[in-house]
């Protein structure tokens, strides 16, 4: 194990498990075991599923550490690894997968069996165990990484190297916000010239709305509530926005795009936004759900308009982490998405609980992240 100078304790946003909060306390830093990597947090970005798990609309075993997309450097590596070395710059993934597994040999990373029956459903690592505990020695479950804290341990399969171009603590977004939205464009083989349309315009529906300019799609489409959302949607690049509170969705994204959308988004995971995601694609359209809902939240669809329009839908959790992620990062390296343009506010890690608050607000435009080092100012806006 190659290692360097480490503390003995680090600040980390804890879930109680029984309530919509975040508590910061001083925990031991977890050491990495084979086949990992400790890394020493730079960020962490504020995400909507981290939400949904402290709301308890996601059944998750608590406490817990929440945060799952993290850039920083490597502190430690575990026996086995190869290809890191302390000092270096990485990103890590919200899905981590064993490489072993069944979906994992099929290059199924998204289906990851292990990570969703170890992880996801118990809040451990691919080993079975946590590497988090507080001090009095109770054990905390981990979501991805258990990220929004100063130090996380990460299987190597779940990180990237990140190019020296590319800003640290803004790079975090790419392990899940942006790493989301390029599963999503695979997901639904979006071609140059075709028209898209976005259903919400947070960290992802935004990450979603570069990728599409990225790739030629035209028009642009950007639905959302808020108008300062869809202004935030429109400096990156879409070309028509609507809020749906304020007209017919359906009506204007049809006056805009004559007979419906080719491809369609949806990235909130809310039963009405999904029905009007469906509603806006033209025959023969392809529909892709990425929004995470909450509980057994269901959408109601036409079935005969989806046979006789010959439309699609799918749903796509994320990208395949081994080779996307690295892709993900030399995208951004290449300017195909500038990861600081999608972040809006900018928190220290004594304020995690601050930001999960004005996420559930609606306040956050874009992304938030947490930065774990230094004296930041509490809130900063873009």
């Amino acid at each position: 194990m190659t290692t360097v100078s480490l503390p003995e304790t680090m600040k980390a946003a804890v879930w109680p498990g029984d309530s919509a909060s975040l508590t910061v306390e001083r925990i031991p830093v977890p050491r990495p075991l084979a086949g990992e990597v400790l890394v020493r947090v730079a960020a962490c970005g504020v995400c909507h599923t981290d939400l949904h798990v402290m709301k308890g609309e996601v059944a998750f075993p608590g406490p817990a550490v929440v945060g799952h997309e993290i850039s920083g450097t490597v502190a430690e590596v575990g026996p086995g690894v190869v290809g890191y070395a302390p000092g270096d710059r990485v990103v890590g993934a919200f899905i981590m997968p064993c490489g072993e597994c069944a979906q994992c040999s099929k290059g199924r990373d998204d289906l990851c069996l292990t990570f969703f029956g170890e992880n996801r459903l118990k809040g451990n690592l691919l080993d079975g165990t946590s590497r988090l505990a507080r001090a009095d020695g109770t054990r905390l479950s981990m979501y991805s990484m258990g990220g929004m804290a100063e130090y996380a341990v990460v299987p190597v399969n779940a990180l990237a190297h990140l190019d020296a171009s590319l800003p640290l603590e803004e790079s975090c977004i790419l392990g899940c916000a942006v790493f989301t939205a390029y599963g999503a464009l695979a997901a639904a083989g979006l071609r140059a010239g075709e028209s898209m349309a976005v259903v919400a315009t947070g960290g992802v529906g935004s990450s979603i709305v570069q990728l599409g300019v990225h790739l030629g799609a035209t028009p642009v489409v950007a639905v959302d509530v808020s108008d300062e959302k869809l202004a935030g949607a429109r400096a990156l690049g879409a070309t028509v926005t609507v809020n749906s509170l304020a007209e017919d969705a359906v009506a204007a994204v049809r006056e805009a795009v004559p007979g419906g959308v080719d491809v369609v988004f949806e990235a909130l995971g809310r039963a009405e936004t999904f029905e009007l995601a469906h509603a806006l694609l033209a025959d023969g359209g392809r529909m892709v759900a990425v929004g995470i809902a909450a509980g057994a939240t269901a959408a109601s669809v036409p079935i005969t308009q989806l046979v006789r329009r010959g439309q699609t839908i799918r749903g796509s959790f994320g990208a395949r982490t081994r080779q996307d992620l690295p892709e993900v990062v030399a995208l951004a390296a290449d300017g195909g998405i500038d990861a600081r343009a999608s972040i809006t506010r900018r928190y220290p890690i004594d304020r995690a609980d601050d930001a999960y608050r004005d996420l559930a607000d609606g306040a956050v435009v874009g992304r938030a992240i947490v930065v774990m080092a230094g004296g930041r100012e509490a809130v900063s806006e873009r």
